[in-house]
């Protein structure tokens, strides 16, 4: 059995447009310029407190927290203006996810930095719910490159670690997967450079989504 276990935000579907206006409005809030668009998306994957402690070294914890509570309050406001299709899946996603799931030697998982709320609200809206036997959000776990949320699936799924690879677009996931004992697979379409994922670990930085299923097969992971 193989656990392939999905990030969510620059993996499965494209949601800068959601992240770069609310933390627009944080930094708004916190009085703090803001960072460019790379910067912004470098730290994508992160805890939302942990993203923006990394975007402001500077800034004291009382305006650090204001920003988290503004972030999460445009985040939720844009979710209601521009609806969940504003962070659309990418191209081969969902046949990825039906071609995966319909095999019996494969389970789905996803690891995101997403709150638990946002994850909900995102699978619903995609009908994709029923596709994971494990999900695990930033709620009740340290945030990546921490191997929690990766062990708490393996556990959920019953695999070793040999047994599941994670497919995410950051360095945190590839170090979060190295963290757990587990192969890290990269894609190239999110918010980190290829060159940056295999320096992190990744075993191989895929170029879209039709290249997981021979990489699976090649590596010997499935027949």
């Amino acid at each position: 059995m193989l656990l392939v276990v999905f990030d969510v935000d620059g993996t499965l579907v494209d949601s800068q447009a959601h992240i770069v206006a609310a933390m627009q409005a944080a930094f708004a809030e916190g009085g703090q310029p803001v960072p460019d668009r790379a910067t912004i998306l470098s730290i994508v994957g992160l805890s939302l407190p942990l993203a923006i402690e990394t975007l402001t070294p500077g800034a004291d914890p009382a305006t650090q927290g204001r920003m988290v509570a503004a972030y999460r309050d445009a985040f939720v406001a844009l979710r209601t203006e521009l609806g969940e299709g504003a962070s659309p899946l990418y191209p081969g996603a969902l046949d990825t996810l039906a071609a995966l799931g319909a095999r019996d030697d494969v389970l789905l998982g996803i690891a995101t930095g997403k709150s638990q709320r946002g994850l909900d609200l995102l699978l619903d809206h995609y009908d994709l719910r029923r596709r994971f036997v494990t999900a695990q959000s930033a709620d009740g776990h340290p945030s990546k490159p921490h191997p929690a949320m990766l062990e708490t699936a393996l556990a959920e799924a019953g695999v070793a670690p040999a047994q599941a690879v994670m497919l995410g677009d950051t360095t945190y996931d590839m170090i979060m997967a190295a963290n757990a004992g587990v192969a890290g697979i990269g894609v190239a379409w999110g918010y980190h450079p290829a060159q940056a994922l295999t320096d992190a670990g990744a075993e191989t930085v895929l170029g879209g989504f039709e290249g997981l299923l021979p990489h699976l097969t090649e590596t010997g992971r499935l027949a």
